[in-house]
C-alpha cells in the first residue's frame, strides 16, 4: 500500500478523551482539573498537532466539565497554541464548547440519534 504525495496526517492527542483514556476520566470525575491539565501538555510536549476533548461519561456534568477544562487550557499558552477537537456527542455540550474555545476549533461526533428536527 502506498501514500500519495499529497496525504497529510495530522497528529491528534486523544488523551484528553474520558471515553478513551481511564486515567484522563478518573482525573474529571474526581475533579482534579490541574492535572488533568497536565495531560494536555504532556500531548502538545510529545507532538500533538490538535487535543481532542471529550467529557461524554454517564458520572459526569458533561457541559460545565466540557466549558471549565477548556477555559483552563485556553489560559496555558502552551496548550491553546494548537487547535481543540470538541468531542461529543451532545449538541449542547458542542455549542457550549465552541463558545469557550478562541479562534478556530475542530467539531468531533455531531449526532442526530434524537431526530433531525432537534439537530
Amino acid at each position: 500500500m502506498s501514500i500519495k504525495e499529497d496525504t497529510l496526517f495530522i497528529n491528534v492527542g486523544e488523551r484528553t478523551n474520558v471515553t478513551g483514556s481511564k486515567a484522563f476520566a478518573r482525573l474529571i470525575i474526581e475533579e482534579k482539573f490541574e492535572e488533568a491539565v497536565s495531560v494536555a501538555r504532556q500531548q502538545v510536549e510529545n507532538g500533538a498537532q490538535v487535543i481532542d476533548i471529550n467529557m461524554d461519561e454517564g458520572m459526569l456534568d458533561s457541559l460545565n466539565a466540557m466549558k471549565y477544562f477548556l477555559n483552563l487550557i485556553a489560559s496555558e499558552p502552551d496548550i491553546a497554541r494548537i487547535p481543540i477537537m470538541i468531542d461529543s456527542s451532545k449538541w449542547e455540550v458542542i455549542e457550549a464548547g465552541l463558545k469557550c474555545v478562541q479562534g478556530k476549533a475542530i467539531v468531533n461526533s455531531i449526532s442526530i440519534k434524537e431526530g433531525e428536527e432537534d439537530f
